[in-house]
């Protein structure tokens, strides 16, 4: 039988705030692919200095979307890891925080397809073969028909979870994986 993975499910205005920077969502984004990062090593990642990275993920600590793991070689700097195995944000959460600090929240996710997209362009121009992909389409669901879609698709994604910078098969890269699933505009007619 599988095992049952671990959700934070972000539900409140407090821990929403506390995602709602660019730096963060950048920290979190890498935590929560299973990487467990020293403050000196996320910044170079976020690319901000380690003690601005250090204030970062302790802000995130606070909210509980990140824990310290256990030291390793001399202790010095202890690592970072995700409190859980995923992270999301419930309606309840976007309720709670209003529409301009979810939509700043969401933006920022945006952005970060914005620049895969860049860079997705920037291979095909560069003759690369294996690119990604980006679709869009739209079906008509029930409530439910989109629980079960949104449940079905989290299970096939976490088939290759527990991959990290230095646990991975061989020859595997990173790939970000962006799923939206957006209520359409009402459309006028039947």
């Amino acid at each position: 039988m599988a095992r049952r993975r671990t959700e934070l499910r972000i539900s409140d205005l407090r821990t929403l705030r506390a995602l709602a920077h660019p730096a963060r969502q950048r920290l979190i984004t890498e935590l929560f692919s299973g990487e467990v990062l020293t403050a000196t090593e996320a910044a170079g990642i976020v690319g901000l200095t380690p003690s601005a990275t250090s204030y970062h993920l302790r802000a995130l600590e606070k909210a509980g979307i990140v824990v310290r793991s256990e030291a390793a070689g001399d202790a010095r700097e202890r690592p970072w890891r995700a409190a859980a195995e995923s992270i999301s944000v419930v309606p309840e959460g976007h309720r709670a925080a209003g529409p301009e600090l979810s939509e700043e929240y969401l933006l920022g996710l945006v952005a970060d397809l914005q620049e895969g997209l860049t860079r997705q362009a920037r291979a095909i121009a560069a003759g690369e073969d294996e690119v990604g992909t980006a679709s869009r389409g739209r079906r008509w669901l029930t409530d439910a028909e989109a629980r079960e879609l949104r449940e079905r698709l989290r299970e096939i994604y976490d088939e290759y979870a527990g991959r990290n910078r230095s646990d991975h098969p061989q020859g595997a890269r990173p790939w970000d994986i962006h799923l939206f699933m957006l209520p359409a505009r009402e459309l006028p007619g039947p």
